[in-house]
């Protein structure tokens, strides 16, 4: 599989577990590894160099039992090929560490989608890593404790809900902790268009444009959907430019 390889690291479970999704959630990352502590996360990057499968990057916390962040992150510093060092923690005041790291962000925790996206995009640019295109990106939904895939390819539109998203494929809909916007700049590529505050459509799948009394909608399948006014000429030139390939 193309994509970073990255392990994260943080001593409190529902921490690693949130980083985890998020890392999981991006189209640029390949795999994850999980580490409760310093000492654990030493012994992961050994055997993943033995393996020949270096791990890319580090995301990590810094206040940890034990081997904190810092000295871990001083440690991987002396390594021959050292992974990338993404910081994540809930204070300010190591940033000048961080710096003397050499690390290639500092992100705070409660950490957002669109920051960890942008430290992602570092950690690619310095890593000079390939990583597979938008068009075959997939997003990780729980359901009743178990993680599946969805395609962008079967998503039809979405639907913001607060920091959520809801995703809506002809199987059904599913709650996704990423919020629109995140998705709007990710999915791009992926032939999706912001046509309201609260909505992203894929193109591919408008089947109407309806304009009446100044007010816009796209029908999608069985679902009428609203442009808001600032979307409604883009919109239509788009489908417009469309319809002439």
């Amino acid at each position: 599989m193309n994509g970073l390889r990255v392990l994260a690291v943080d001593d409190e479970l529902p921490a690693l577990e949130d980083l985890s999704y998020l890392l999981r959630a991006d189209p640029r990352i390949g795999e994850v590894s999980t580490a409760r502590d310093g000492a654990a996360a030493l012994r992961l990057l050994d055997r993943a160099i033995a393996e020949g499968r270096p791990i890319d990057a580090v995301f990590l916390d810094i206040r940890m039992r034990g081997l904190d962040g810092v000295v871990l992150g001083r440690l991987l510093s002396q390594f021959a090929n050292p992974p990338r060092v993404v910081f994540v923690t809930a204070y300010e005041e190591h940033a000048v560490d961080a710096f003397e790291i050499k690390a290639e962000d500092y992100l705070l925790k409660p950490v957002r989608p669109e920051r960890l996206a942008e430290a992602i995009r570092r950690v690619c640019v310095s890593a000079d890593v390939p990583v597979e295109s938008a068009e075959s990106d997939t997003i990780p939904v729980e359901l009743g404790g178990v993680t599946r895939f969805v395609s962008t390819a079967d998503v039809i539109y979405v639907e913001a809900q607060g920091d959520y998203a809801r995703l809506h494929t002809a199987a059904g809909s599913h709650l996704v902790r990423i919020p629109l916007a995140t998705l709007e700049e990710r999915w791009a590529s992926s032939g999706f268009v912001r046509v309201h505050r609260s909505h992203l459509v894929a193109v591919r799948h408008i089947e109407e444009l309806h304009i009446d009394s100044g007010r816009c909608t796209v029908r999608v399948g069985d679902t009428e959907i609203p442009v808001s006014r600032r979307h409604t000429r883009e919109l239509r030139d788009l489908l417009l430019r469309r319809e002439r390939r």
